[in-house]
Formats: C-alpha cells, structure tokens, sequence
C-alpha cells in the first residue's frame, strides 16, 4: 500500500509503523480465524487496514456478508492512517469499527468502559519504537497496561512488548493472537519477561521465522507468533521459511518441535533444527564455559580517558615519571590484531605516541609534575566529571588487577581473547580475564586460538547482543557463559595448532580470520571433539549465517 496524503517514511518510522506484505497479512487472518465465520477479530494498531482487509475477506470467503461490521475492530492513533484504513476498506467491499485512540489507553473488556467487547483473534504489526524515542506519559502507559497483564517490563523494552501482552487483554481464554513482532522478541535482555508470559499465557505458541528480510522500509529480522488457548506449554513449534510466499506451504500448525530455555534468550531457535541440536550436543560433551577458566572482569574506568590515558610526550611535557604513571594497553582494541600482546608491542606503540601510560600517582604525590598536570586538569573541569567527583582524590582513578588476557567485548566479526604477556592494565574498552588455579598450564597462550572455532563463534552470537552497526557486545556475565573447549579438548587441539602458531597469527594480522578459524574448527571440533567433517560444516555455516544476519540489520 502507498504513503497516505501527508505522511512520509520518516513520519511513519517514528511512530514505529511499517507496510505489512499483504501474503503475511492474508496468512495470518486466516490461522486467526481458522473456520469461524462468526469471529471477531481486532488490529490493535491498524494503520492503513492491511490485516482488517485480509480478516474480512477471510470471513467473507467462509460465508459471512451482513456482520463483517461489528466483527472487525480497528484501533490507530494517526486518524489519517484510519480514513486510509476505511477507503481501502470500502474499496473492498468490507468495513469494520475503527476506533482512533491510543491503544494503550483502549480499556480491556472486562471494563465498564470498554468499547472493544472479548475477541476471537487479534491479528497485526505492533509498532517497533525503541526505548529512547518510547518516552514520557506514552511509555508510562504503555508500562502499566502490560502490567496488568501481569508483565514487568524494564526501562529498555521497546513498545511492540506492550503492545503485544496489552492485546492479549482483549481475547477470549481460547482466542487466537497472530502478530507481526520483531527478531528481538528472541534475542533481547527486556524481551525476557515477553518471552516467560509467553510460555505461562497460551497453551500452543508458533514462530515462524524468515530467511530474507520482509519488509521494503525497514532492514531488520521479523518473526511470526501465532499463540492460542491458554493454561502454558512447555514447548513451542518452530518454522524457517525462505519468504511470505513460503507460508502456504506450512502445514497446520500442529506439531511441536523446539523447547526454548526457561530463561534467557531464544537465539539458538533461530537455527535449523540439525544445527541447534548439534550445538547442544557438542557443548555438552566437549565443551565448558569461560567461567570454568578463569573470571571476566571490567577494565578502568576513568571518567575521562583524554585526560587520564596519556602518551609519552605528553609524561615527558608535564615531566611525570614513570612511577606516576601505569602501563596499560592503550584504549580501543585495533592494535589487538594478533593472539599475543608483548612488551615488545607495547614499546612500539608507546614509540609511536599512542596513549599507553595511566596517570595515577599516590595519593601523598606533591610533585610539580604531579600538581601541573592536575591544575591543568582542573582548568578544562574534568574534576567536575560524575567519575571523578566521587572519590578522593578526583585524580587517582581506580585500576584493576593485570589479567592474564583481554577479551575484545566490541567485535564485529567475533569476540577475540588475546594472552597479556606484556602483563599490562587495561581499560574498560575491554575485558580482562584472569585464569583460576585449575585452569590448565597452557590455557593463557593456547585460548586465544583455540576460540577461534565455530561452536565457541556461535556462542558468542547466542550469549551476545547486537549494537548499532552490527557490534557483537558481550557484557562481562554474557562472556563468563561462552562455551570453550573443555580442557582435554584443548590439550588435544593444542599439539595441533601449537606448531603452527607463527603461521596463524601471520594469517590473523592480514586479515585471514576465515581460513584460520577451519584450521582451527579441524583441530578443535575435528581432533578434539571427535565431530566428522559435515558436523562441522553444519556449525561453521550457522555461525556464518547468525553474524551475517547481525551485520545485515545494522546495515
């Protein structure tokens, strides 16, 4: 359907509403539905009226032509959007109550002020508004409609989660809800809530989930809901179609085929069955976790990094000396190109006036050096900084323990750990990792290339979260949980790889990462774990495929 007179993509995007292909809107009205040509059925935000035309042609296919009326229900806050609604209607033949009011604000039916009665079906696209425009007296509805649903969403929940858990307030106890929802639904940590309801509310929950993108405005993935009768499931029935023109050929939604963690995200549920289910197997006989290794911990927060970080010119210009000063790796993760960082590394960036000295005197430090530098901090005000004004004093910022390696939380490929044989600090651009005394002896040289393998690469994509351009973000809890070979899969892997060390990292600083992680995924997956060539085929393209989706929504 087109843009109606005086709106715009950018007016449309902002209200979080976007065109739904007609063959989405058409297989969902009719699941709704099913045979019951007495339904009745409501789009909660129905925009244009793309699923009220699917729902009333869908009634009118099973015979009903006098109440289409008083049986379609349509709810939109944009008026002009609902006059839309209403000639595309007519066009049709059909018509429906279309009602403009913030949904939000549309009292359930069990209220005296109802003016939408208990409903057969809901069907639609919920708005997708991110939390930082879903703001003021709007999200304070939205918060407390989901709430009397019985769901607590935090302050990052962005407003399809409302949406979907306020409309369900309008079906009968067997009712039908079939809704166009974001990806995040199974990736997102607010999502979590959305997700529990989900499994305690209906008793059959359906996703169907979309190889290509759906939609011409928008480049993010969508997943289907089709959720009915009530009472909770245990299990979910999982469908991966290429496209909409795919849906005819789902057969009745009646099997059940995954069974998604009780918390948590639902990542893994985005891969074919074959894939997720080795996944699980592996991780369960091959593999632990990070955590069994050693703790993840935040690297230094400053409060202002410009001024704290410094390079060697600027030690020598304030005349600061060294026992002033911490050596640490310098802020960002770009000179992390190879498996190991060495003092001898770390020398050729402080040569190159890269910021790898910390500034953090004793606290009874009345040196000139020492007083220059911090007046000359106080005259740019950044003791005025949050960080800075909460300890004492404001210019010794807290440091923590040399790691024995670094995690690169911020990846856009994949997540690296890189052995800190300079035994330098590190800040909080990235993670440090201190091995436990149960942590085998070569653990410190031998993780940074025994994680380059597609489960450890897959997990990441699973356990992390995706950022603005497609970064994989992986908190210091998130990281404690990737999956790393047991030890004695590493021993094995490691008389491998072990020789061939000069050779990987000279692949890894060119940029060869592919090729190194299938030496790799042989030496790990193959020698270790015992997988067959085609097993580890299977994991490698699902690690590919769930990286490329990330970058692809970012783009």
């Amino acid at each position: 359907m087109k843009l109606v007179p005086g709106d715009t993509v950018a007016l449309r995007k902002a209200r979080g509403a976007f065109f739904t292909p007609e063959p989405i809107a058409e297989h969902l009205a009719a699941w709704a539905i099913q045979n019951d040509a007495n339904a009745k059925i409501m789009d909660p935000t129905c925009g244009d009226g793309v699923f009220l035309i699917a729902a009333g042609r869908r009634l009118r296919a099973l015979g009903q032509t006098n109440a289409i009326q008083s049986q379609l229900f349509g709810v939109d806050l944009h008026d002009t959007s609902l006059k839309e609604a209403a000639k595309h209607l007519n066009t049709q033949g059909l018509d429906a109550t279309l009602i403009t009011s913030d949904f939000f604000e549309l009292r359930t039916p069990e209220s005296s002020e109802n003016l939408v009665p208990f409903l057969d079906a809901i069907v639609g696209n919920p708005p997708f508004i991110r939390y930082q425009e879903h703001t003021g007296a709007s999200r304070q509805r939205s918060v407390e409609a989901a709430l009397k649903q019985g769901v607590r969403l935090n302050g990052l929940a962005s407003s399809w989660a409302a949406s979907l858990v306020h409309a369900a307030g309008f079906l009968k106890p067997n009712g039908r809800l079939a809704m166009v929802l974001p990806a995040e639904l199974l990736t997102v940590g607010y999502a979590e809530p959305v997700r529990t309801w989900l499994r305690n509310r209906f008793e059959k929950v359906n996703l169907v989930i979309f190889e290509q993108l759906q939609f011409e405005d928008v480049l993010a993935d969508v997943v289907l809901l089709l959720a009915e009768g009530q009472g909770g499931c245990e299990s979910f029935s999982l469908w991966h179609v290429e496209s909409a023109n795919d849906l005819a050929q789902i057969r009745p939604y009646t099997h059940v085929n995954v069974t998604p963690p009780t918390s948590g995200k639902w990542t893994n549920i985005l891969l074919p069955r074959q894939a997720r289910n080795l996944y699980k197997k592996v991780v369960a006989s091959s593999f632990c976790t990070l955590e069994d290794y050693g703790t993840t911990e935040l690297g230094a927060v400053t409060g202002a990094n410009k001024f704290f970080v410094i390079s060697e010119s600027t030690r020598k210009d304030f005349g600061l000396s060294e026992d002033q000063l911490v050596a640490v790796s310098p802020p960002g993760t770009r000179h992390l190109k190879l498996p190991t960082f060495t003092t001898s590394q770390w020398n050729q960036l402080r040569e190159a006036n890269e910021r790898v000295w910390l500034f953090r005197p004793d606290t009874d430090d009345v040196t000139k050096g020492r007083i220059t530098y911090t007046d000359y901090g106080e005259s740019v005000s950044v003791d005025k900084g949050y960080k800075c004004q909460i300890r004492n004093p404001w210019w010794r910022p807290p440091i923590s323990a040399v790691p024995d390696l670094f995690f690169t939380y911020m990846s856009q490929n994949y997540p690296r750990l890189v052995t800190n044989k300079a035994r330098v600090g590190f800040l909080n651009s990235m993670h440090g990792v201190r091995l436990n005394d149960a942590a085998p002896d070569i653990s410190a040289e031998a993780l940074p290339y025994i994680c380059l393998n597609s489960v450890t690469m897959l997990g990441a994509e699973i356990n992390g979260r995706s950022y603005g351009g497609g970064v994989l973000k992986m908190e210091p809890r998130e990281a404690a949980m990737l999956p790393i070979p047991s030890a004695h899969v590493m021993r094995r892997a490691w008389e491998v790889l072990e020789p061939q060390r000069k050779s990987l990292a000279r692949q890894l600083e060119l940029g060869h990462w592919t090729e190194v992680s299938k030496r790799v995924d042989e030496a790990v997956l193959g020698v270790g774990a015992g997988l067959q060539a085609d097993e580890i085929a299977i994991l490698l393209d699902a690690a590919r495929q769930l990286r490329e989706k990330r970058i692809r929504r970012a783009k």
